[in-house]
């Protein structure tokens, strides 16, 4: 459980940070590519000064692990750390460069692999999602207005599909190809970062498919504010995600679920090939 002064100061941060984001998204600026070829703006390093130095500020016995860290802690050490934060400053920088308004904040708090809470704020619509399991979730309009509480649906036809804007592939397609086998239609959401999460905790979505590289800052703060709405982000075997545990910082395939009822498993494996078993 964070402490309720803790999380309050923690979503103003992130609005702090969603501000420095959109001084820049309004005006004109340049676009450089890291060595992945992912796209840097001075929005991505303006959040990230400003989530590092407040988070400094709340908790300065608590590291941080930021997607735009200039050095990079060794695994060694930072597998040592039993509370961190997970950080990405600015998620879904292809869609900011795109000017679609589907980038968001994320910030996590992990505690021994566990993400036990996290806040996504979408700057151009103003809105924070934040919660964790057993907290439950919740979404916020402004920085100063009250929370509502948000829970996952059950599931039921159309069932709602989210898909990645910006990275498609066979085997998601495959994944989806089996739910409407399965249950007939099924209406698909194009949207970028991770407010699909969001989407899926509020009861707007019923699941998201991720068969390809993620890094743990894409899906820290989002599993979750899911968890804390009822649902769930499990790999294709149905074990959740965990965090900083590994050398690697990349997740492999997951799934993110509202309603555990949706037979999620038998899609997984006719994405994989049967690979599930």
């Amino acid at each position: 459980m964070i402490d309720p002064t803790l999380r309050e100061d923690v979503i103003a941060l992130a609005f702090d940070a969603a501000r420095a984001i959109l001084e820049v998204y309004e005006g004109d600026f340049g676009v450089a590519h890291k060595g992945d070829a992912s796209p840097l703006t001075a929005a991505d390093l303006a959040s990230h000064r400003c989530i590092m130095d407040g988070l400094s500020r709340l908790t300065p016995d608590v590291p941080v692990l930021s997607e735009e860290a200039e050095h990079k802690v060794a695994p060694d050490i930072r597998r040592s750390w039993p509370r961190l934060w997970i950080v990405d400053p600015l998620d879904g920088t292809r869609e900011f460069v795109k000017r679609n308004g589907e980038f968001s904040v994320n910030i996590a708090l992990v505690e021994h692999g566990v993400a036990v809470w996290g806040v996504i704020q979408a700057p151009v619509t103003g809105v924070a999602w934040h919660g964790g399991a057993g907290q439950g979730a919740f979404r916020r309009e402004a920085v100063d207005a009250a929370d509502r509480s948000i829970a996952i649906r059950n599931a039921r036809a159309p069932l709602r599909v989210a898909a990645s804007r910006s990275h498609r592939d066979g085997r998601s397609e495959a994944f989806i190809a089996a739910m409407q086998a399965h249950a007939g239609e099924v209406e698909q959401l194009n949207l970028g970062s991770s407010l699909k999460f969001c989407r899926i905790a509020e009861g707007g979505l019923d699941l998201y498919p991720r068969f390809g590289p993620t890094c743990e800052w894409d899906t820290a703060a989002g599993q979750a504010i899911l968890e804390g709405a009822g649902g769930a982000v499990v790999d294709p075997r149905g074990r959740p995600l965990r965090y900083n545990l590994r050398d690697t910082l990349l997740n492999g395939d997951f799934v993110a679920i509202g309603d555990p009822a949706q037979p999620w498993r038998d899609w997984a494996e006719a994405a994989n090939g049967g690979a599930n078993a």
